[in-house]
């Protein structure tokens, strides 16, 4: 009996350990961290801390097709996207935010897979990069952590679509100069340019704003030192932009793809031309709108402020003479939707009377094919600001409508001015939420210091939460430059908080300095995006999520009569030379947008798919054609399992050494070999390229894993160790119980 309690307790010990062992991994196994939330960085700044060295930095080359000059590779709207689960939910927030800006201002569309043989699946790898070009098979393009910014994502999109980097042109070094000193050894190859057989201009100059263009410091071995710089100065600050595609970025773009016309961009109206864009003036209305330049004292356009002789007209209609309640009608031309909801942008101004009024209406399709009822969205009335103010009206119609704009003299007797329309935009977008306006910003940044900062009125969502914005003219105290603008988002109490889910996660808020170029397509303006978390904490609220109910977490704040919490943001957006270049700041008005959206519905966006995907083989460089093509010839195509994608390393699995002949020599330089080829790991482990060395990533299944440097090893999870030693002990003991069992019997 003796034996049989010993046997008993050493048994019930093992098998304790056991249940542990298989506790611990699965805990930390369903552990989920935050992503660090930090200031923008460049492409090539993450990609080089990811360990990758891919061609011009970011491009993963699997095969000779060639976006640019192959017809072939050509992509054939709209583009099947599947956005992985191993995307962060910000990542895909902003993945489907710049397919909108592709939308606006490009014919390229996306739609979600349905089956089709080509497709781009958006993963989470190590770091930024895409392919280039339709590879006519699935093909990733990864957003690794730090890289789910408007910009970066519209950069990877660009690649896909078939683009190289500005500055890998042929006449590169007629437009800048590369300090090869400066670069990384080894990093070298990222500078090359390409001449007209591999890289075509589309006939269009060099660009100093391309989006495609490398920032300074890229690959850069000193910090202080850049490693290209622009012959004209005044450029130095301009290339690797990453606020948005260029004027010559989209001009290539829709010549590549003979574009004649957008998606979401209905209208458009800058008043320049003599026709005013096609609208008409009412004909049972008392008055007629003018169409005026800027030539009369005190009596500037919006779209060129004045600045040019001969130019800059805005459609004005005057109030301070005639009968109260005398109107004009400007109607624009018959519109069709193919939406079903709309955002009408214009700016204007009411000088006259605080009385007049401006009315917008719609005058839609009376379901005999007459566009001819009418119905009354918004009134604007006089304020006596002779500013140029933006106005953002939403419209919801489905089918072809016209939109209108009623002038209606309140007073004239007591009327000086008039009001006063100009660039008009019709979007299919929704409106922003909250619409900020600073006006005399020179005034403000001469007058703050670094740290200082301004804060938003309190704006609602469509949700009900309040929300506003905190600028840092100069940055907040702890960014590392200056002459740059910081912006943050904050929530505010509000008289909906009862009734509200508080901590309020999963809504992705946007914020956008706009650039007020008059054609939407032409605008870069700066767009920042994050999505808020249960993990965004501070130690200000005893590590309380920030995103819990104002009135709890914040600070009453008595010029909005409301608790304000803690803000979440950038230091660093729009350098403050930029907001003089671009048209940031027209009429010296800085004007900033924000958006706060539920995006739940991201959380499971990944679907099966229906046929074979091309799986990465490392992220090589490869440029020679006769290379790419050996490369492509030999890729292995597997099923595409919703399984395998949630892998946070690329596939790779290299030709094995016994099945590959000897390597030939194309005489290309160490940058070019890939140090994966032939595969140096054994056990069908998984080599990686980290910074030109191979790493061996060994196969582990539930029983068994591999380990040492080249996966020669075996062993066993500690799990499956603890059930084998427990059996066996189980075994020991059940024998020793039947021993002591039968010698009891003999006893007897």
């Amino acid at each position: 009996m003796v034996w049989t309690r010993s046997t008993c307790v050493v048994s019930f010990i093992l098998f304790f350990a056991h249940i542990a062992a298989v506790s611990i991994k699965h805990i930390s196994k369903g552990n989920v961290y935050a992503e660090d939330f930090d200031e923008q960085k460049d492409i090539s700044a993450i990609n080089l801390a990811a360990g990758l060295d891919l061609f011009q930095g970011d491009i993963l080359l699997q095969n000779s097709r060639n976006g640019l000059r192959d017809p072939e590779a050509r992509w054939k709207f709209p583009i099947p996207y599947i956005l992985a689960d191993n995307l962060g939910l910000n990542a895909k927030g902003a993945i489907l935010y710049a397919f909108e800006m592709f939308r606006l201002r490009s014919c390229v569309d996306f739609k979600p897979y349905e089956g089709e043989s080509s497709y781009i699946i958006f993963q989470k790898f190590d770091g930024c990069w895409s392919e280039v070009g339709d590879q006519h098979v699935g093909q990733n393009l990864s957003i690794g952590q730090g890289c789910d910014y408007k910009a970066i994502i519209e950069h990877e999109i660009l690649h896909a679509l078939g683009f190289y980097h500005e500055q890998s042109r042929t006449d590169r070094d007629d437009y800048v100069n590369i300090w090869w000193d400066e670069i990384l050894p080894g990093y070298e190859h990222n500078f090359n340019t390409y001449d007209d057989t591999f890289i075509t201009d589309l006939n269009t100059p060099y660009d100093y704003e391309s989006l495609m263009h490398y920032e300074p410091f890229s690959f850069n071995k000193n910090e202080s030192a850049p490693t290209i710089t622009a012959k004209i100065p005044e450029f130095n600050t301009i290339i690797g932009q990453r606020l948005d595609f260029s004027a010559t970025d989209l001009e290539r773009l829709n010549r590549m793809y003979n574009c004649t016309t957008t998606h979401t961009l209905l209208d458009h109206c800058a008043f320049e031309k003599a026709n005013i864009c096609g609208m008409i003036q009412g004909t049972r209305d008392d008055a007629d709108w003018v169409h005026e330049d800027s030539t009369k004292p005190g009596e500037v356009d919006h779209t060129l402020v004045g600045r040019c002789t001969g130019a800059g007209y805005f459609m004005h209609f005057s109030t301070s003479s005639g009968m109260a309640e005398e109107a004009a009608l400007l109607e624009s031309r018959i519109l069709y939707p193919k939406r079903k909801q709309q955002c009408l942008q214009f700016f204007y101004k009411m000088t006259g009377s605080p009385s007049d009024r401006l009315v917008v209406w719609i005058r839609r399709d009376d379901s005999t094919g007459n566009v001819r009822k009418l119905v009354k969205v918004q009134t604007f009335r006089g304020d006596l600001d002779q500013n140029w103010k933006i106005a953002h009206v939403t419209l919801r119609e489905e089918k072809k409508f016209r939109y209108l704009f009623q002038g209606t003299k309140g007073d004239p007797q007591n009327s000086n001015g008039g009001i006063y329309l100009d660039d008009i935009t019709l979007t299919e977008t929704p409106c922003p939420a909250g619409v900020w306006t600073i006006r005399n910003f020179s005034s403000v940044l001469q007058n703050t210091v670094k740290g200082q900062k301004l804060l938003s009125p309190r704006f609602y969502n469509s949700e009900g939460y309040g929300l506003g914005l905190t600028l840092y003219p100069h940055g907040r105290v702890d960014s590392g430059g200056s002459g740059f603008l910081g912006i943050a988002f904050h929530l505010c109490s509000g008289e909906n908080d009862a009734i509200l889910e508080w901590p309020v996660e999963n809504r992705q808020v946007i914020m956008t300095i706009l650039d007020q170029e008059p054609d939407a397509r032409n605008r870069m303006s700066s767009s920042m995006v994050f999505t808020t978390s249960k993990f965004h904490t501070s130690s200000a609220i005893n590590n309380s999520v920030i995103w819990d109910r104002p009135s709890k977490v914040g600070s009453y704040d008595k010029d909005c009569d409301c608790f304000r919490g803690i803000d979440w943001g950038w230091s660093s957006v729009v350098s403050h030379q930029m907001l003089k270049r671009k048209s940031f700041l027209k009429n010296d008005d800085l004007i900033m947008f924000v958006d706060f959206e539920d995006i739940t519905y991201l959380n499971q966006t990944e679907v099966q798919t229906q046929n074979t995907r091309l799986i990465p083989q490392g992220l090589i460089l490869q440029d020679e054609e006769q290379a790419s093509k050996e490369a492509s010839e030999k890729v292995s195509l597997e099923n595409a399992l919703p399984g395998s994608l949630d892998q946070e390393q690329p596939s790779r699995q290299k030709r094995s050494v016994e099945n590959t002949g000897p390597l030939e020599d194309h005489n290309w330089p160490p940058y070019f070999r890939d140090p994966c080829d032939p595969n140096p790991c054994q056990n069908e482990g998984i080599c990686v390229n980290v910074k030109g060395m191979a790493s061996c990533r060994c196969v582990s299944s539930h029983a068994f894993f591999y380990t040492g440097e080249r996966c020669q090893a075996m062993q066993v999870h500690s799990s499956i160790l603890g059930l084998m030693i427990g059996s066996v002990a189980g075994v020991i003991f059940l024998s020793f119980a039947i021993i002591s069992i039968l010698s009891q019997k003999l006893r007897q």
